[in-house]
């Protein structure tokens, strides 16, 4: 019986790949990653690309983005289904996912349904917040300072009790909601503590201070917080 992996590619530059990942990818004989929504190959696949052996069989599958759980869950359940029967013939099945498997990542649905019937074994992966901190050399936390990971996709009221309550916050997905997450930090006098950053670790990385920017900007995707209370930019 083969094994499924759950593999993080990291958060853009394929030099940001673990040996362990890399080696990983290598051993595979069938790759599952997500299918991306216009023609072309998703993120993940992008940065996998160049440690695919020839040999490698590449199934892309759609994963609906929706709120529909139930949407969600008949789509994992196929894909799983279809990764237990590989493993299950004996081969060496992976998924890949953006930064770090063990955050926000679809790949955990599928390894909670799939583990009771084959092998599964996690490949961490560098996180996105972890690289935008090593980018600016500013460390994400010290001493007892606390830290929280929160997506700008929760609750308004959970995002507002974080910033309450840490030293540190990273909110990750804040494309989705910038003018909300602007207007908290606003009322908390915290814009000047505050750094975005878009497409960290790629050619098109940028760094801009919240205190510099307007509520009303349009964010690009893959855009992440980084909120720093003992320290103004």
């Amino acid at each position: 019986m083969g094994t499924f992996y759950g593999i993080g590619v990291g958060p853009g530059d394929s030099e940001l790949i673990t040996v362990k990942a890399v080696n990983t990818i290598k051993k595979l004989d069938v790759l599952y990653t997500p299918k991306a929504h216009k023609s072309g190959l998703s993120f993940a696949e992008q940065i996998a690309t160049p440690y695919f052996n020839d040999s490698l069989t590449i199934k892309r599958r759609h994963f609906p983005m929706t709120h529909n759980l139930e949407e969600k869950q008949q789509s994992w359940n196929e894909i799983a289904a279809e990764i237990t029967k590989d493993a299950k013939a004996g081969m060496e099945v992976g998924f890949i996912t953006l930064g770090d498997p063990s955050v926000y990542s679809t790949y955990s649905y599928l390894a909670d349904i799939v583990r009771d019937s084959v092998p599964v074994q996690t490949i961490a992966g560098i996180s996105s917040y972890s690289q935008i901190a090593a980018e600016v050399s500013i460390p994400l936390t010290l001493d007892d300072e606390s830290l929280e990971v929160i997506p700008a996709t929760a609750p308004l009221d959970k995002i507002s009790q974080a910033l309450d309550v840490n030293d540190n916050v990273i909110v990750m997905k804040v494309s989705t909601k910038f003018e909300a997450v602007y207007k908290l930090l606003s009322d908390r006098e915290l814009l000047g503590n505050a750094l975005l950053v878009t497409d960290a670790s790629l050619e098109s990385e940028k760094t801009r201070k919240l205190s510099e920017m307007d509520i009303s900007e349009k964010v690009p995707y893959f855009s992440t917080v980084l909120i720093k209370k003992q320290l103004r930019f």
